[in-house]
């Protein structure tokens, strides 16, 4: 992959720091934004902004058909329907939308909720409050030491009314099998929610092929802006759930007394939606399926097999996660030194990386551990790149 022409895309990329081109490294945290994206905000605050749907003028229909159009793309881009794809702010969000809409309907005393010990918070603490409040059971599967689910740890999906499960760990790297997980699920009679959010922007994601129930994904980390994300939600299940939010646009009527829900999705959508997001990441999704999702999966695990290969010479350095079949995560420790100073220490050369526990205290408490160093990787981050961050590692 030709790493400095996509890097020609992305206007933060010609940004110097004290005379150098940023590496940057905290793509799991956000990606950068290229210019085909920005400039398609521009353009929609610029010639279409208006609210849609109700407003009777030309605006409000070209920006009630822009909206509709992009959900229709995005929705495509994980072979969803454009009727099974809710519009919210982030992963977050979609994954307490789940909680509130299907879990306070379904979920019943004694019920049993089944996790991963390696969740996001957005994934953990939504189904603690569930279970306190409903009396129900929260259960984890534990990972080994390789930060893999071993097969032992499947039983506990046995007699489980709701299972949930992070797609690619932000801290770990591991790819799990969500496949067979929602599988494992749909044997049981259970519910199924994958987070993507790690997933959608470096892996082609099928929710068809998956065959999960509800999945999330966040557009910031891929490549669109901040404050849009999605929630794919099976039709026959979003057609009898009630809203998680009411208000304005997800109504079919209303009286005094009573009122009807819209059909999903909007009746998840309540109030002004955002738009100029949805158009922009609209245009992400463009970009993605131009360079291709296969092509930025090889590219990552180029990468990252020349990373591992590079913190093998490297005895102070500690990797978590799998060696094979992971994600661009790069998560490590080095010994004598606190990782806030040691990510520090790369970002006075221009080395953006992320430090300590990245929303997930149970999974680094698990690992005994206070914090870790996070390197992670995407489609405009180069070998070269890598080879800056080793020569410092090596150099301390």
């Amino acid at each position: 992959m030709d790493t400095q022409k996509i890097k020609k895309d992305f206007p933060i990329f010609s940004r110097r720091v004290k005379g150098k081109q940023i590496v940057y490294f905290d793509n799991a945290a956000t990606s950068q934004k290229p210019k085909q994206v920005i400039d398609a905000i521009v353009d929609y605050y610029t010639n279409h902004n208006a609210n849609i749907y109700r407003g009777a003028h030309t605006l409000s229909d070209e920006s009630g058909n822009m909206y509709e159009k992009a959900r229709k793309d995005i929705a495509s881009f994980i072979n969803a329907t454009k009727n099974e794809l809710v519009f919210v702010k982030n992963s977050t969000e979609a994954l307490n939308l789940v909680m509130n809409s299907w879990g306070m309907e379904n979920i019943k005393k004694g019920d049993k909720i089944v996790v991963s010990k390696m969740e996001h918070h957005a994934n953990l603490i939504p189904w603690q409050v569930l279970c306190k409040i409903k009396k129900a059971k929260l259960e984890y599967m534990n990972f080994n030491e390789e930060g893999l689910i071993p097969e032992s740890e499947y039983d506990k999906i046995k007699g489980a009314k709701f299972v949930g499960l992070v797609h690619v760990s932000n801290v770990l790297g591991t790819v799990n099998p969500v496949k067979k997980f929602c599988a494992l699920a749909k044997k049981e009679g259970a519910i199924s929610l994958i987070d993507s959010s790690q997933g959608v922007p470096h892996l082609p994601v099928d929710v068809r092929d998956i065959g999960c129930d509800f999945l999330a994904f966040t557009g910031h980390k891929m490549l669109g802006p901040m404050g849009i994300g999605g929630l794919y939600m099976k039709k026959e299940i979003g057609k009898n759930l009630n809203p998680f939010l009411y208000g304005g646009g997800m109504i079919e009527s209303v009286d005094f007394y009573d009122s009807i829900w819209a059909e999903t999705p909007k009746r998840f959508e309540a109030g002004t939606p955002d738009v100029a997001g949805v158009v922009g990441l609209q245009e992400a999704v463009k970009y993605l399926k131009k360079v291709g999702l296969k092509k930025i999966m090889n590219h990552e695990n180029k990468l990252i097999e020349h990373t591992l290969q590079k913190f093998e010479k490297i005895n102070k350095i500690k990797l978590y996660g799998p060696l094979k079949n992971r994600s661009g995560v790069i998560s490590f420790t080095f010994d004598g030194w606190n990782v806030r100073d040691l990510a520090d220490k790369l970002n006075k050369k221009c080395i953006a990386v992320r430090a300590g526990t990245h929303c997930a205290q149970p999974l680094h408490r698990h690992l005994g551990i206070g914090g870790t160093c996070r390197a992670s990787y995407y489609m405009y981050n180069s070998i070269e790149e890598i080879d800056k961050m080793i020569q410092i590692l090596r150099g301390l």
